[in-house]
């Protein structure tokens, strides 16, 4: 019975995708990858990392990096404001937030209402994250890639970081 439970959460999330605003544009990510959305908290920088990189958060114990979308994208940063929200996504088996200046909805978009980006035009840095155009009604979302948003080197980066911090975490509570 649970096998076909978690075959038909699969299916459920076919095709949805979470979507969020940053500057004049909406983007999307799947549905699957997403773990949970929290507001904006007490960010800890972390020293001598790239201006998106934004720092780490404790989410009921677990520390989690987090990027700033926007920045990630080379567009203008934004003031955190109470609408601000961090996208807590999972991808390749490390878990990240997402600083976006709101959610905007959950849309469903099928797989022939999705069209390839146009081709890459240099100096737009957010294309170089985007796998696919989605088109909802008369608007368009920007599909996000996780993987290219988050690439390896980050990956490792925020994995080491996240263990050193966790580690200073048990130290402080065992003295």
């Amino acid at each position: 019975m649970e096998e076909n439970m978690e075959e038909y959460e699969e299916d459920t999330q076919e095709g949805k995708y979470l979507t969020f605003r940053s500057g004049n544009e909406y983007f999307g990510l799947e549905i699957r990858i997403v773990q949970e959305i929290i507001g904006i908290q007490k960010i800890a920088e972390i020293p001598e990392t790239e201006d998106y990189i934004k720092g780490l958060i404790n989410l009921r114990g677990k520390i989690i990096p987090v990027i700033d979308v926007r920045i990630r994208f080379k567009q203008e940063p934004f003031e955190y404001t109470d609408r601000t929200c961090i996208i807590i996504i999972s991808v390749k088996n490390t878990v990240v937030g997402l600083i976006v200046e709101n959610i905007a909805e959950v849309v469903t978009i099928n797989k022939e209402d999705i069209a390839p980006p146009p081709s890459l035009t240099h100096g737009n840095a957010k294309n170089k994250y985007v796998y696919g155009l989605g088109k909802v009604g008369d608007s368009v979302k920007l599909l996000l890639d996780p993987e290219k948003l988050i690439n390896n080197e980050e990956i490792t980066l925020f994995e080491r970081v996240t263990e050193e911090a966790e580690m200073a975490t048990e130290e402080g509570r065992s003295e």
